[in-house]
């Protein structure tokens, strides 16, 4: 056993009771004294969106691990649209933490969450569970503007979190009935925010994207990169090795 987990299970065994700290808290405050130069921290991420997955690997970020966080997505009465992405982004994130707090391949991890709504005016478009929810949303979409914001949240391997809210416009076309019906056939829309992929189908419907374009299939890109970059985590680890893989091969 090395020196450094000889430490922390002595540290772990000396915390007893109601009391004791997790394996988190005293990995934190051992790389708060001595930060490791060698090893790329770990990154959690709080989904199991395939999506959201694809977006991280377009950029070289690889999760180490995927902890989704199963909690009420319900709206609270009157809550508004930023609010309950914010809400939701954190909820999210904490569940990974304490998921993974005395799991000692984890528990030092960055986290990260995210949390998508589709907005008309006030109104939240969540992800439609059946074909008549999906046929609203779409009527409703059709031939105006409308919101998608996503929350993200990051909790860094000392319990800092940072929360961001990022917000684009969208512009539909005019649908026909006939395009409706199409569209819902193809069960594009199961699991989708506002009952429809951007990056798939649906991409033919759009008039205008104001704002971020990875926003609305998931997971704000520039954003995202930039709250681990300003948090320390090495987001450009993997782009010297892409450089040496050949695209021919």
């Amino acid at each position: 056993m090395s020196a450094a987990k000889s430490a922390i299970m002595s540290a772990l065994g000396r915390a007893v009771g109601p009391q004791r700290e997790s394996l988190r808290r005293v990995l934190a405050r051992q790389q708060s004294q001595a930060r490791r130069s060698t090893e790329r921290p770990k990154l959690v991420l709080a989904s199991a969106s395939p999506r959201r997955l694809a977006l991280l690997d377009q950029v070289g970020v690889t999760p180490d691990a995927l902890r989704p966080a199963s909690i009420d997505e319900t709206p609270r009465r009157a809550e508004m649209p930023r609010a309950l992405v914010s809400r939701l982004s954190r909820a999210k994130a904490e569940a990974a933490r304490d998921q993974l707090a005395n799991d000692t391949g984890l528990a030092d991890s960055y986290i990260l969450a995210a949390d998508t709504v589709v907005t008309v005016g006030r109104r939240i478009l969540m992800k439609p569970k059946f074909v008549e929810e999906a046929v609203e949303s779409l009527q409703l979409l059709s031939g105006r503007a409308h919101r998608v914001l996503t929350g993200i949240c990051l909790i860094t391997p000392d319990d800092r979190q940072r929360v961001k809210i990022i917000e684009t416009r969208v512009r539909f076309k005019r649908l026909s009935r006939a395009e409706i019906e199409a569209y819902i056939a193809s069960r594009e829309w199961r699991d989708k925010a506002g009952g429809y992929a951007i990056q798939g189908l649906a991409g033919c419907f759009v008039q205008k994207v104001i704002g971020s374009y990875t926003n609305v299939v998931g997971l704000p890109l520039t954003e995202v990169t930039s709250l681990l970059a300003g948090e320390g985590f090495p987001v450009h680890f993997n782009w010297v090795k892409a450089a040496d893989v050949d695209p021919t091969e």
